[in-house]
């Protein structure tokens, strides 16, 4: 579990984050929502430590991370896995090497121990027997199970997801946000993910912080969503006539 208490943050004179204070559920898939500029990756840059937050506090199980040490916080960023927009592979490094990475950073490993670990996240993923491939052999979607698999190479206690479906069709999007929920549930991890995919918010969350004008606006889950009536969300969900028309629709079957 991951608390947010009274988060703030500015970046000169421009105050970003006002008093956030929010939780991320162990073992759930909780999204972060909101427009561009509404302060969502902020808020998430925060949390991993990227960004230095100006007041407030940021819980990993109780272990309060914004008051920590640099060493200290090291020893927490350990147990958070990343899984970056752009995948962010090394170009020259094979799919296994990829996948090793965090573990010949973090562990005293040895490379056949590396080996093993690598071979059994690829296998999670459905990437058996693609550990020499190099990213540029690799289709989009498959390099988002990359970065998966490498996310949790570390066993991760924490896992953080960018945008996860960007760039990906629907149908891959789909395979994406299953596997991001089983690993979830599987592993009892605690999934934070940014996003700007309604589809995915609506398949997968199990907790959703819609950010507005950088304040926790509201919170809720993908039921809830559908539902409320609060001005900002349904400007946000239902923007395209799309939308509109799948709103307009509800509401005359629930007369």
């Amino acid at each position: 579990m991951i608390e947010i208490v009274n988060v703030n943050k500015s970046f000169g004179s421009n105050q970003i984050l006002f008093d956030i204070n929010t939780v991320f559920e162990k073992g759930k898939v909780n999204m972060i929502i909101g427009q561009s500029g509404s302060g969502k990756s902020v808020l998430a840059k925060s949390i991993v430590g990227l960004h230095e937050v100006d007041s407030g506090q940021i819980l990993y199980d109780g272990r309060d991370f914004s008051a920590m040490n640099r060493l200290d916080r090291k020893e927490i960023r350990k147990e958070i896995g990343m899984l970056f927009q752009g995948a962010a592979l090394f170009d020259s490094m094979t799919v296994e090497e990829n996948v090793m990475f965090p573990l010949t950073m973090f562990t005293n490993m040895t490379k056949k121990e590396m080996q093993i670990r690598a071979d059994f996240c690829l296998d999670r993923v459905n990437l058996t027997n693609k550990n020499k491939l190099l990213p540029s052999e690799c289709s989009g979607g498959m390099q988002k199970r990359i970065g998966i698999a490498r996310a949790i190479s570390m066993n991760p206690k924490y896992l953080f997801c960018d945008e996860p479906n960007s760039g990906l069709d629907p149908k891959t999007s789909i395979v994406i946000d299953n596997l991001i929920r089983e690993i979830t549930y599987e592993y009892n991890i605690t999934t934070v993910v940014i996003t700007h995919d309604m589809n995915s918010v609506i398949e997968i969350a199990d907790t959703i912080l819609f950010i507005h004008q950088g304040k926790n606006w509201w919170k809720g889950d993908r039921k809830s969503i559908i539902t409320t009536e609060n001005p900002e969300i349904l400007s946000f969900v239902y923007a395209s006539n799309f939308m509109k028309e799948i709103r307009a629709s509800m509401q005359l079957i629930r007369k």
